[in-house]
């Protein structure tokens, strides 16, 4: 279950109070049908500027449920998505390009016994598809943030093509159709 509160920062007390009385309809309903809500798998994010954030303290954004005190996360995941108080979606493309480029290492490492039109689905299964996974949430990002997507996709060429590091990519995502990720 997800909840969203909408509140000016000057009205935290406010916004945080109303989340509760939420989350203890959402328990009262919970119990009524012989379910508990789990406190120790609830998660509260404030979303906000860096400067406003700031602002906020611990003590006043944390929310009590059932005696239970939930403190603000700095990150949580939505349906595969990392998503950070700030929207920066630094946290997602940094675990993304952790296991793309695991699995590149992992299908580097057999490239020679398999052909190019093996290499090439299996990077697609394993790689492009999670390129691809959400990345409508990752439109109008900044160019930096995107680039260690761009680097993925430029070694998964590489792979694919049998090409050596100083090699030019761009080549190589024409013949492969490959769009770029911006």
């Amino acid at each position: 279950m997800q909840g969203y509160r909408s509140g000016r920062s000057g009205d935290v007390h406010a916004t945080a109070s109303r989340i509760e009385l939420c989350v203890s309809d959402v328990s009262d309903w919970c119990a009524a049908k012989r379910l508990q809500l789990n406190a120790d798998k609830t998660e509260v994010l404030w979303f906000g500027s860096p400067s406003r954030l700031r602002r906020l303290s611990s003590i006043s954004s944390a929310i009590t449920i059932d005696q239970n005190i939930i403190k603000p996360s700095s990150v949580v995941r939505d349906l595969g998505v990392l998503c950070d108080a700030e929207l920066s979606m630094r946290q997602h493309v940094s675990r993304v390009s952790q296991t793309c480029f695991f699995h590149l290492r992992r299908i580097r490492s057999v490239r020679r016994q398999l052909g190019r039109d093996v290499t090439a689905k299996l990077v697609t299964a394993l790689v492009l598809s999670r390129l691809d996974h959400f990345n409508a949430v990752l439109a109008g990002l900044p160019a930096t943030t995107l680039a260690p997507l761009q680097r993925i996709l430029h070694a998964a060429a590489r792979t694919v093509l049998n090409l050596k590091l100083g090699d030019h990519v761009t080549p190589a995502l024409w013949e492969l159709h490959w769009l770029p990720i911006t």
